[in-house]
């Protein structure tokens, strides 16, 4: 994936939390809270966490493939929001993870 890629995928990612922003004011009179969206990532973590075990025949559930993905990709979009709200560059704490990671090999 290219600098423009993801780029483009976070403008599109906080495109859609605003949106979500939007909903939450009509439906509970304000905005989730950084702790609530980190509260939403967490149950959906877990949730990549179960579609695996059904993925590996462990768990029993219908549709998994397609929810794995959906979930997937849900937890990279979560993890993007996260970073905005806490003022984190998530493309260069991806990287600094990398570059520390890969010299300890």
């Amino acid at each position: 994936m290219d600098q423009n890629n993801l780029d483009k995928i976070i403008e599109r990612s906080l495109e859609i939390r605003t949106k979500y922003h939007e909903l939450e004011v009509q439906q509970n009179g304000s905005e989730w809270t950084l702790e609530q969206d980190a509260l939403a990532y967490l149950t959906d973590a877990g949730l990549v966490g179960r579609n695996v075990m059904s993925h590996e025949k462990t768990w029993s559930k219908q549709n998994s493939e397609a929810e794995l993905e959906h979930k997937l990709g849900e937890n990279i979009w979560w993890l993007i929001v996260l970073a905005d709200r806490t003022g984190i560059d998530i493309k260069d704490a991806l990287n600094k993870f990398l570059t520390k990671t890969e010299n300890l090999f």
